[in-house]
């Protein structure tokens, strides 16, 4: 099960280049149900997520290189492209991801829980900026198929 809260950035927190960053790729095969393949730096995945906003099911499968590159050509929509950062903040860490492309100049935060209550709790801080968790115009796999939201 999946947890998390997301949110747009406001403003880049402070010495962003001193946190661990990695590259990602993904692309979906299908947004209903989602269906998403990921190249993030060396490791490749193949995730299958359920339906839900704040939490849903999620099981992922490591891919080879080769499977992952046999499997990209049947993806649908627009290849995501997005550095993630890992950023402590208390007993949580956030994703901090910003998008190239056709994606720019989006940038998200996410959050992920242990429980639906402590997600409920959570206080965001303030370079944090408009939550979107609950806006399925903003998930990836909408990102993918219809772009940026108006």
């Amino acid at each position: 099960m999946e947890i998390e809260r997301k949110f747009l950035v406001s403003r880049l927190p402070d010495a962003l280049d001193t946190f661990p960053r990695v590259r990602m790729e993904q692309a979906y095969i299908c947004t209903d149900p989602v269906l998403r393949i990921r190249r993030a730096g060396e490791r490749y995945v193949l995730t299958c997520k359920g339906r839900g906003l704040l939490a849903r099911e999620e099981f992922e499968l490591e891919l080879s290189p080769e499977a992952y590159a046999r499997l990209l050509p049947k993806t649908e929509g627009v290849r995501i492209v997005k550095d993630r950062y890992e950023i402590p903040l208390g007993a949580h860490t956030v994703e901090l991801d910003i998008f190239h492309g056709t994606l720019a100049p989006l940038m998200f935060a996410e959050v992920e829980f242990a429980t639906e209550e402590a997600a409920r709790a959570f206080v965001a801080p303030d370079w944090f900026g408009r939550e979107v968790t609950f806006d399925p115009a903003f998930t990836n796999a909408a990102l993918s198929r219809d772009g940026l939201p108006k």
